[in-house]
């Protein structure tokens, strides 16, 4: 595995440098993870101002997932003429004016439009900016280098989504969107002043990148990291009403227990990302396992606030663990389609964001009680299990 992960670029810029990058990188996935999971934060809020149901405005959840489906592969295949750092910064200029267009919008499907042009752009950058970041360093850190990117996405689950979630109960969801865009403008800046320069890919090296998707272990860890992923938004998107209607939270604590989901995901992302570069499968299978019987812990003491706490808490860690081994995997596997395999990973977080969620709101809208998402989560966890034993079993 490790002789695989190798052949993956790497450059050498100056330490410092590539520090400064590698944390730029992060700051892009900070909000790009912050605009797609701040909105449960506030999900009851936007449905009563926009004038649609609880589960109707789940969709904007959905939806987000669903953009960064289609936006990654399709904008990676687009660019595949196009210098790494030119690309990203395009991607960032579309995310600050997709973050514009939803804190104005006049009603609910402006707001779809806002949120679905944001994932365009989000699900192509941190395709592309893991790929960057695995180029930054030597060959037995790019796990890491990849947990560093990833870290974004756990750092807005501490700060980002709870501030957010806070700001738009205390001034309106629109407040939301208005920090987010403000953050893509910061990192623009960042962006142009420390991500190194690399040269345009060939026609002819994008039409091998191609060819890696005949393998069969490619296609099947994708699969594991969509239903390993999926558990993790089919929480989160009905946090709320499970926090107040089971387990007896005021409104105003939600944001404090999205904190500790994020607390645990800052623990387990660099934690995943060291394991990883150790013993990449082992990392894998543990976490995704992690997830299923964490999942099903919750479904059986979420009428507990004190068990409840702590449960979230345990859920961000195995939560997070997940993520630097299913993408330094994809690398693996997909050796010599970096940029195609890392979009279509990302591809593949988000059909487990758009997914999860869905079959939840189907549940509720069936008349299922706020604890289903949590059994929901626990059979999508072992189903990513199961995948993820048999890619590593495949040729």
């Amino acid at each position: 595995m490790s002789s695989d992960l190798a052949q993956l670029p790497t450059a050498s810029p100056p330490a410092a440098r590539s520090t400064a990058a590698l944390f730029s990188l992060a700051l892009g996935a900070f909000a790009v993870g912050t605009t797609e999971v701040v909105i449960a934060g506030i999900l009851p809020e936007v449905a009563l101002d926009t004038g649609v149901s609880l589960p109707t405005a789940g969709l904007l959840v959905s939806g987000y997932a669903l953009g960064m489906v289609v936006g990654a592969p399709l904008l990676t295949i687009l660019s595949a003429r196009f210098a790494r750092k030119r690309m990203l910064l395009g991607l960032v200029g579309l995310f600050t004016a997709a973050g514009l267009i939803s804190a104005l919008a006049p009603g609910f499907a402006a707001l779809m439009t806002g949120r679905v042009l944001s994932a365009l752009a989000g699900g192509a950058y941190v395709g592309i900016a893991s790929v960057v970041a695995a180029g930054l360093v030597p060959p037995e850190r790019k796990a890491r280098a990849i947990a560093i990117v990833f870290m974004g996405l756990s750092l807005a689950n501490v700060l980002g989504v709870p501030g957010g979630t806070a700001l738009g109960q205390a001034f309106g969801w629109r407040a939301t969107f208005w920090a987010v865009t403000a953050i893509g403008a910061v990192l623009f800046v960042a962006l142009s002043a420390f991500v190194p320069y690399e040269e345009p890919r060939s026609g002819a090296g994008f039409r091998r990148e191609l060819a890696a998707f005949r393998r069969g272990r490619v296609w099947l860890a994708l699969a594991a990291t969509a239903f390993g992923w999926a558990p993790f938004l089919t929480v989160l998107t009905y946090i709320a009403p499970l926090l107040t209607d089971v387990t007896g939270f005021e409104p105003s604590s939600v944001p404090l227990v999205l904190a500790l989901v994020g607390v645990g995901m800052v623990i387990g992302t660099p934690l995943a990302g060291r394991l990883a570069d150790r013993a990449l499968a082992p990392t894998l299978h543990g976490a995704l396992a992690g997830v299923s019987v964490i999942s099903l812990l919750l479904l059986v003491v979420v009428h507990s606030k004190p068990a409840a706490i702590a449960g979230f808490l345990l859920f961000g860690l195995v939560g997070a663990a997940v993520i630097p081994p299913l993408q330094t995997r994809v690398l693996a596997f997909a050796e010599g389609a970096d940029d195609l395999a890392s979009a279509a990973n990302i591809s593949a977080f988000n059909i487990g964001n758009a997914g999860g969620p869905l079959l939840a709101g189907a549940a509720l809208s069936a008349g299922a009680g706020y604890t289903a998402p949590l059994a929901i989560a626990a059979v999508l966890g072992g189903a990513g299990l199961l995948l993820a034993w048999l890619a590593g079993r495949v040729g």
